[in-house]
């Protein structure tokens, strides 16, 4: 049943068709109507701040916290915002605000620059962020693929409830694949999570106490892993399991879990692998290293499609709602679905 289990850092390590996921979790002070942090940024490796000071953290942000613009080529992110806002601007001039339950499915493919700022827009309490973003690989056939963006709103985004046989209540999220005869929307029409026989899902699983779940078996060969990061502990196959550890299952088998004294929140990603060469440097993923060079030659070359922006690390108005303004001007409409 399970093959393997590994402690989780900041950077988690996953399997083939994923290159790795990081998990977001920062407890942001109040904002200071600039949508930064009101508290001195004194102590702090502004431009590089990672080290979880009083639990949050700047990342390459000056001002707001996040990753002001940056390129990427021949893969795909998946940011799920569990908690808290973000703000996207690319170099096709689009631009977005999503969170709070809300998905971003980012074909980078053929290569982009965009930012992703955490605006703090709360002046009187605190802002907090919780995401994950995954990342997704292309297979060789699509790595120079249009570069594309799929927004799964959270009202489009199916919820399975179930309890056990207890009444104790399961809570499985489908962002991507079909779970419990339910189907997460449409991915990224380039993605590799696009075909079903690839037998891709992404979940997040939350249990009540005690609760006893079972994870029905799939397709032999899939790479199938559980990532445990909130609870205090889970039981698989009489092993007890801690917090912040990631578990590699046996796809064809079906999985019992039993829950910890806590409620417990589980990310699960499977998929067949892609089965290629990886050669990663940076923001770019490829296939060869030569790949690699001109990957970097061509963002030399055309910084692929310039920056449209008047800073790198551009935001919304602190009272924009949530939206999706596409590079053509028009406006994202939310799709939202009653199966909820």
């Amino acid at each position: 049943m399970i093959k393997n289990i590994k402690p989780l850092g900041f950077t988690w390590e996953t399997r083939d068709p994923f290159l790795f996921c990081v998990h977001h979790r920062d407890a942001y002070p109040q904002g200071d109507g600039k949508m930064g942090p009101a508290v001195s940024l004194a102590g702090r490796n502004i431009g590089q701040d990672f080290d979880q000071k009083d639990g949050w953290n700047m990342y390459h942000g000056h001002q707001v916290p996040g990753f002001p613009a940056h390129p990427h080529r021949g893969f795909e992110t998946v940011t799920v915002v569990l908690d808290g806002l973000v703000d996207h601007h690319d170099s096709a001039g689009s631009s977005r605000r999503y969170g709070n339950g809300d998905v971003q499915w980012m074909t980078a493919g053929s290569g982009l620059q965009h930012s992703e700022m955490f605006p703090l827009i709360h002046k009187d309490q605190a802002n907090p962020l919780e995401l994950f973003q995954i990342w997704l690989n292309l297979p060789s056939s699509s790595k120079m693929a249009s570069p594309a963006y799929k927004m799964l709103w959270s009202e489009s985004i199916p919820i399975l409830r179930s309890q056990d046989e207890q009444g104790r209540k399961i809570e499985t999220r489908i962002i991507a694949g079909t779970f419990g005869g339910k189907s997460a929307p449409e991915p990224a029409p380039d993605s590799w999570a696009a075909q079903s026989t690839n037998q891709v899902a992404i979940c997040v699983i939350t249990l009540d106490a005690e609760a006893e779940f079972v994870l029905p078996s799939c397709k032999a060969g899939v790479n199938r892993d559980l990532y445990f990061y909130e609870g205090s502990s889970v039981t698989i196959a009489n092993q007890e399991i801690s917090e912040y550890h990631a578990i590699e299952l046996v796809s064809s088998e079906e999985i019992k879990l039993k829950n910890g004294p806590k409620q417990s929140r589980i990310l699960l990603l499977q998929g067949m692998p892609i089965g290629e060469p990886v050669v990663q440097y940076g923001p770019f993923v490829m296939n060869t290293q030569a790949e690699i060079q001109q990957a970097f030659d061509d963002f030399r070359a055309t910084q692929f499609g310039g920056w449209p922006w008047d800073r790198n690390d551009p935001v919304n108005p602190e009272d924009q709602d949530r939206y999706a303004r596409h590079s053509d001007g028009t406006e994202e409409v939310i799709d939202v679905r009653d199966e909820n």
